[in-house]
């Protein structure tokens, strides 16, 4: 098998195509239907067996992973950064909810454990 080669500049050469979601999944569905051939469908996308392959891939994988959901609330995901600043802001509380504890003590004390009203 012989590569051949263009004599075309590299931005004349055929770009690579992205296709929305959308459009990805209208093929997934033409491609089920079996109305057309899937030759004529790739043909006339513009499209390879194997990048039509990967769509059918990712629509089963997609279908697998949201029936896989349970119903309810879904758990909420906190970055790593988030995490942190709250972890640091509860331990700044508690410490301060310490330093309180301790001057309560001390006025207690001063007051002879009795209460405030006099």
């Amino acid at each position: 098998m012989s590569v051949t080669h263009t004599n075309q500049p590299p931005d004349e050469r055929a770009k690579r195509r992205l296709l929305s979601p959308e459009k990805k999944f209208q093929l997934f569905l033409e491609s089920h239907t079996g109305k057309i051939p899937v030759g004529e469908l790739l043909r006339r996308e513009g499209i390879y067996s194997t990048d039509l392959a990967r769509i059918r891939e990712k629509v089963r994988q997609g279908a697998l992973e949201r029936l896989a959901d349970r119903p309810g609330a879904k758990k909420k995901m906190v970055s790593q950064a988030d995490y942190d600043a709250l972890k640091r802001e509860l331990e700044e509380k508690e410490r301060a909810l310490a330093d309180f504890s301790v001057e309560l003590a001390v006025l207690r004390k001063k007051t002879n454990g009795g209460s405030w009203e006099r």
